[in-house]
């Protein structure tokens, strides 16, 4: 990958563009599936993950970013085609690949690599490792394949939190997979529309230096956004426990709660459920809360791990607006949620056994069912 200039002095506006990026990143929701979005699959069927795999990648700014660091000093079709052609192959293989099996990683950590990809392909365009640490830089297109297979497992952790339909499930993945290129094809033609419209005019390598920096300052953002967020969910499971000796531990939900058994006393539920997911099914259980009341509740299985997305959404909402409180892979879990408006709160479930399993859930507090 050529590098047109090799000094590094970039104008005050580079500071400009980088907090605006960050501002972008902050408006961006990186997680979560929304009930309309679920429904929109049930009700679309297969052609439905197509629109999504498309969609995903348009608003998808870390892949987009790090697509528009690739393509950013090529001007070579032949080049631009092998760079990312690689990065397609990269994403492909493992998003299909965790997919198909499964295989599921903490999506935070995915994101927080993801973040670090993007500050690495524009450290790269600023020629950051002969100016700066004096040594040769990795060979690009070994580096864009590997690297595309992170971005690969960041798009699986979308498409598992889709109803998948065992049935169908390669061709599902294989459908949100087309979708994916497709719209990242439509990205790349705009940015660059965007680069070669830009790249004969004087202002040219400021606009470049400002760029990337500011994917540097974007990705180092995004970066530390992840860990923030990987940190806040990982003490949640712990949070419980300490609740039994702390009388006004935060739960989950951005609320607190309080113990009144005593906190060597078990707690006394108010209703014992047993909810049972099919082999290779899924299932939400709801409960109405109103703002500000408390739901506590602990739940397990006979050993065998489910993922699970614990989240509200507001009453008479209409928008697809729902908040998560805690996404996970486990066999148990306790806590309590605080609600922070009126609504419907409870758990997504995912079963990936062959084989049904039974939770028990244990719940007390202010709360109505919604289903049973």
């Amino acid at each position: 990958m050529k590098h047109l200039y090799s000094r590094t002095g970039a104008r005050p506006w580079v500071l400009v563009l980088s907090f605006a990026l960050i501002f972008l990143a902050g408006q961006v929701q990186a997680h979560g599936m929304s009930e309309a979005e679920k429904q929109s699959i049930i009700d679309g069927g297969n052609w439905s993950f197509l629109w999504l795999g498309a969609t995903h990648m348009l608003t998808g700014y870390d892949h987009l970013a790090f697509v528009f660091g690739i393509i950013f000093f090529l001007t070579n079709f032949r080049d631009i085609v092998r760079y990312v052609t690689a990065f397609t192959l990269g994403h492909s293989v493992t998003l299909i690949f965790a997919t198909f099996n499964a295989v599921r990683i903490n999506y935070y950590l995915i994101d927080a690599v993801i973040g670090l990809s993007v500050c690495y392909i524009a450290f790269a365009n600023l020629d950051g490792f002969r100016k700066y640490l004096k040594i040769n830089p990795p060979n690009m297109m070994a580096m864009i394949l590997g690297l595309g297979l992170i971005h690969g497992f960041g798009l699986s952790t979308r498409l598992q939190q889709l109803p998948l339909d065992p049935d169908n499930l390669l061709l599902n993945i294989i459908t949100f997979n087309v979708g994916v290129e497709l719209g990242q094809i439509t990205a790349l033609v705009l940015m660059l529309m965007i680069i070669s419209l830009w790249r004969h005019r004087a202002s040219f390598r400021s606009f470049s230096l400002a760029t990337n920096y500011g994917l540097i300052a974007l990705g180092g953002f995004l970066f530390l956004m992840q860990m923030y967020d990987y940190s806040q969910n990982s003490s949640t499971g712990s949070m419980a426990s300490l609740a039994k000796s702390n009388p006004s531990v935060a739960q989950e939900g951005g609320g607190s709660t309080r113990n009144t058994q005593g906190s060597n006393t078990p707690p006394v539920w108010q209703e014992t459920l047993h909810i049972t997911i099919p082999g290779l099914g899924e299932k939400e259980f709801k409960f109405r809360i109103e703002q500000g009341k408390t739901l506590e509740y602990a739940w397990s299985t006979e050993g065998v791990s489910l993922f699970f997305d614990l989240h509200g959404e507001p009453e008479g909402d209409t928008s697809g607006t729902f908040k998560s409180y805690r996404v996970s892979t486990t066999h148990q879990s306790d806590g309590a949620i605080e609600a922070p408006f009126t609504g419907t709160h409870g758990w997504y479930w995912k079963n990936d056994a062959n084989t049904p399993v039974t939770i028990t859930l244990k719940v007390r507090g202010d709360y109505q069912h919604v289903q049973k």
